[in-house]
């Protein structure tokens, strides 16, 4: 088998083409003893096992990040065959930096010009013949998103697997006769530096020749340890000695730029062209005033097709689920079922299940709206735009990152934190996250606004997007307030060319999110509902169809006193929100097992409902206070582990769960309490 990483800058169409090879057929994962997710996949070509290795994206090999921690060590292991580094065609400049560091690794390096697409579309050329001889390994022009050069780029994979050694390189400039450096390596390297800075190397790599024969690539590691990197230095802290006022860290990252100016010169045609669309439009998407309004109006319009296109897809779902309960139950009937088996199938495995697989157009349709933004470049100028508002704040602009994510799932967007290098910042931007409404809360918004807000519904569940955003946002303002200890944690993102989103890599992220769902309805709101079912049907004299003398109910009245100011003090309300903790979507089934709806997002179930819900007192100012309080309160269960994880501390898990809960009653109860005084 040969291990292939692959490894470039962010948005820089890695992960594009690794889609392009492995399909959906993906591993995902952690690497050992490291919460980084990894993503692999496998495949063969010309007889040979290809396993491929998609690295967290980053700029260079020294590392500051987790993620980037995690891309150095890989690609310093043994485990690693050849190197497949993707570099945007269209960004030569910026890309090569990581290049040429990779290069000086002594691995075999293909690479990968991605992106030619937009090189044509801007009337630029690279000369293809000539930057393999100034870098002296395999460059090879593809097109991941169109799926070209594909089988050309794997060829020269297979071929290089065992190459340690640089292609022929061939510089304009030959030796320098004006050198007094004793060897010339510009038959050896593509990146040669002056004789001040390959003296010093030679002198490390001697000593680490001498005092750690163990040491892999010597010129290297000298490199790393001239530029003052903390974990080589740490590794071989005797190579140093006496040396330890040499400074060449700029020297040696200006040089890397002059030669990459040389070779853009000499490699890229016709760069002066007028500017492109994505200037023109990027005057508008990240304008210092328009831009946020702009941002608010497309996430609204992603709801304007959530609930218009989604819910006209729902009503066949809803017939089919209709249909399937009816049969079941004149089956069950029909093979003699007891009362009891017939009222854990329909009542709580179909009215639970079902009641969530309705939402399955709507959450369908937010996930592709949210794919598209992201694959089109859209998503990274908001957290550019949210910069500035961030730091205000006391964080960075990488925070707003997770939390964009947490408009899907609130767990990756927890574990994507791990992109800020301070822990302070990691622990502030766990706390705000859960805030954002993920897809699971999309469910309850729906439901409780088209039952009590028809006319209205979209604005309704809009407004708990912005409700999440703003209470996110109060509470980094605070915490910035109290915390007195202020850390400087620059964002630095890639703003990539706008471009029509890839219909593969769409399919790939929306089809990963509706199987997470569909896995979600099959297991955690599976067992939910048989759970929520035996509360409900079970008391202290065991099976009885009397609800109010079940456990659930006793349980229900036992909290309800909590509740009771909030304006949710109903014990049914009170067991949903308790069994929403496994799952926020299971708040939606719990309310189909609790008031007996077989299909509860119909528009007979939601009738029904309107009126059990009416009959004991819960109206439209109670369904905004229990959105809202869906909204801000405790995270779900999965989040709650992530936590624990990611900030490496039960404490402080502990602490934000009851925060959240916290800033929940007192959202909930000034709400309730102001609403009841102006109806009043």
């Amino acid at each position: 088998m040969i291990t292939v990483a692959f490894i470039g800058n962010p948005n820089c169409g890695k992960t594009t083409l690794f889609n392009a090879y492995t399909g959906a057929k993906l591993k995902v994962a952690n690497w050992p003893g490291v919460t980084v997710e990894k993503v692999e996949g496998s495949f063969r070509f010309q007889g040979e096992e290809i396993r491929l290795v998609d690295l967290p994206g980053t700029y260079s090999l020294t590392s500051y990040t987790m993620e980037e921690q995690v891309s150095r060590d890989y690609i310093l292991s043994d485990e690693v065959d050849v190197v497949i580094d993707v570099v945007d065609a269209s960004a030569l400049e910026r890309n090569l930096y990581l290049t040429l560091q990779l290069l000086e690794l002594g691995k075999p390096v293909v690479i990968a010009l991605n992106m030619m697409d937009i090189v044509e579309k801007r009337g630029m050329e690279i000369d293809l013949h000539r930057l393999p001889e100034m870098l002296g390994a395999p460059v090879i022009p593809v097109t991941a998103r169109k799926r070209r050069g594909l089988e050309v780029l794997m060829h020269a994979v297979v071929h290089h697997k065992e190459q340690k050694t640089p292609d022929p390189l061939i510089h304009d400039h030959k030796y320098p006769e004006h050198s007094r450096h004793r060897h010339n390596h510009h038959s050896e390297y593509a990146m040669v530096y002056s004789d001040e800075v390959e003296d010093q190397i030679d002198r490390v790599e001697e000593r680490l020749r001498k005092q750690y024969p163990e040491a892999g690539n010597l010129r290297w590691s000298a490199l790393k340890l001239l530029e003052e990197d903390s974990t080589l230095r740490e590794r071989y802290p005797e190579a140093l000695k006496g040396l330890e006022d040499v400074d060449l860290e700029d020297r040696i990252i200006n040089e890397k730029y002059d030669f990459i100016e040389e070779i853009v010169q000499e490699c890229l045609l016709g760069k002066e062209s007028k500017a492109e669309l994505t200037d023109r439009v990027d005057r508008l998407l990240t304008h210092r005033v328009w831009s946020i309004p702009i941002f608010l109006c497309i996430m609204a319009f992603v709801f304007f097709l959530t609930f218009t296109v989604g819910d006209f897809l729902k009503g066949y779902v809803e017939i089919l689920i209709d249909q399937l309960n009816g049969g079941v139950a004149a089956l069950l009937s029909a093979a003699g079922a007891s009362d009891m088996a017939t009222s854990l199938v329909c009542d709580g495995i179909i009215a639970g299940v079902g009641g969530i697989i309705t939402f399955l157009p709507n959450i369908f349709i937010l996930f592709l709206a949210l794919a598209l933004l992201e694959d089109s470049g859209y998503m990274s100028r908001v957290a550019y735009v949210m910069d500035g508002i961030m730091g205000r704040l006391g964080l960075s602009g990488r925070a707003f990152i997770p939390m964009l994510l947490g408009f899907g799932c609130t767990v990756p967007a927890i574990m994507a934190s791990r992109a800020l290098e301070n822990r302070r910042d990691r622990l502030k931007t766990m706390l705000v996250t859960p805030f954002m409404s993920c897809s699971a809360r999309l469910p309850i918004y729906i439901l409780f606004s088209e039952i009590f807000f028809p006319e209205q519904a979209m604005l309704a569940a809009y407004s708990m997007y912005l409700i999440g955003i703003l209470m996110a946002i109060l509470t980094a303002f605070v915490i910035s307030r109290a915390d007195k200890v202020r850390t400087e944690n620059a964002l630095l993102i890639e703003l990539p060319e706008y471009k029509i989103p890839s219909g593969r890599t769409v399919f790939i992220y929306v089809w990963e999110k509706v199987k997470d769902f569909l896995t979600k309805a099959g297991t955690t709101i599976f067992v939910a509902s048989v759970v929520m079912w035996a509360l409900l049907n079970f008391g202290p004299s065991g099976y009885t169809p009397e609800m109010s003398e079940s456990f659930g109910s006793m349980l229900g009245r036992f909290i309800v006193p909590l509740f009771a100011p909030i304006g949710l003090g109903f014990w049914q309300i009170v067991v949903a929100l308790i069994a929403g903790i496994s799952a926020k979507e299971v708040v939606v089934s719990s309310c189909a097992v609790l008031f007996g709806i077989s299909n509860i997002n119909s528009v007979s179930g939601m009738d029904m409902l309107h009126g059990e819900l009416l009959s004991i007192g819960f109206g439209p100012l109670n369904a905004v206070c229990l959105m809202v309080f869906c909204l801000l309160y405790v995270p779900c269960a999965a989040t709650i582990m992530t936590i624990r994880k990611e900030s490496g501390s039960s404490r402080w898990t502990v602490l934000s769960v009851l925060f959240q809960f916290c800033t929940a009653w007192v959202m909930s109860f000034l709400i309730y309490q102001i609403g009841s005084l102006l109806l009043a």
